[in-house]
């Protein structure tokens, strides 16, 4: 899989952003407006940066395809292999898409040739994947995680409503579009900071349930939250539903995530957990 020849992409950027130089260590959610090769800029930014490591990727829509593929390309050569793996994977949607007419079993083939499902699920990963679906009978959105994450859940939540028929999982059926603001607030230990990759700027957080309003901070120690959103979002709103995608167009969005990704690295966000963040006693994601 990560045998085939490294994609060029735009090169490194020097290492002026002003991060401390203690590592860091963020959970991303990848919203479901967020777009494509817009999150695939941000993500490849990020492997940039030494001292920013990543314990955990939460995703809906077809961000999800991404998040498994850059999960994979971690657990099997570090930030090279998910640099090589998510560019690998984008050479794959700009040609497969030419020919496809099944969306559905484009998503799934890409998926296949893209990623080991069991090198994900394995205990040593380096990052924790989470993929949200919906359920097409309910609504109601599920976290497929662990055990419960698989080919068809990774699928199901890339599966635009409505434009496909939704995925059988254990007798019920689901597609995508899931909300990020069910997610719980990041609360783990090795979690300093949460970092939201969206389409537009952030709409999904609601406060947390067990602020206490007479508190000056918050008990239960919820990590910080950032949003990096695509300015140009419109421009992209109906690019997995062409029949076709232009390589050019996914590497100019590409290169738009990563100028994003390298002006929040450059605030020196991670020098404090309030500077240029929601801040803990206000909103939570």
């Amino acid at each position: 899989m990560l045998a085939q020849s490294v994609v060029r992409t735009v090169a490194a950027a020097a290492p002026a952003a002003h991060l401390g130089v203690e590592d860091q260590t963020i959970d991303i959610v990848l919203a479901n407006d967020a777009h494509a090769a817009f999150v695939w800029g941000v993500l490849d930014r990020l492997l940039d940066q030494p001292n920013c490591n990543v314990s955990g990727v939460t995703a809906s829509g077809f961000a999800a395809m991404q998040a498994a593929v850059f999960a994979y390309g971690l657990s099997v050569g570090g930030r090279r292999g998910a640099r090589t793996a998510l560019a690998n994977f984008w050479r794959r949607v700009s040609h497969a898409s030419m020919f496809a007419i099944d969306r559905t079993s484009l998503l799934r083939s890409m998926l296949e040739q893209s990623i080991d499902l069991e090198q994900i699920s394995n205990e040593d990963c380096p990052v924790k994947l989470s993929v949200l679906a919906v359920n097409a009978r309910t609504d109601a959105v599920k976290i497929f995680s662990g055990e419960q994450l698989s080919i068809d859940a990774i699928v199901a939540a890339a599966t635009v409503p409505f434009l496909s028929q939704p995925i059988e999982i254990d007798g019920d059926t689901y597609w995508g579009d899931g909300d990020i603001s069910q997610l719980p607030s990041a609360r783990s230990p090795k979690t300093s900071h949460r970092l939201i990759i969206a389409g537009r700027p952030s709409l999904f957080t609601t406060l947390c349930p067990d602020r206490s309003f007479s508190s000056t901070h918050c008990a239960t120690k919820c990590a910080p939250v950032h949003t990096i959103f695509d300015s140009q979002y419109r421009a992209g709103a109906e690019l997995f539903v062409r029949p076709w995608i232009d390589w050019g167009e996914l590497t100019d969005m590409r290169d738009r995530g990563r100028q994003c990704a390298e002006g929040w690295l450059a605030t020196d966000l991670f020098s404090t957990d309030e500077r240029r963040a929601i801040g803990c006693r206000t909103q939570y994601i």
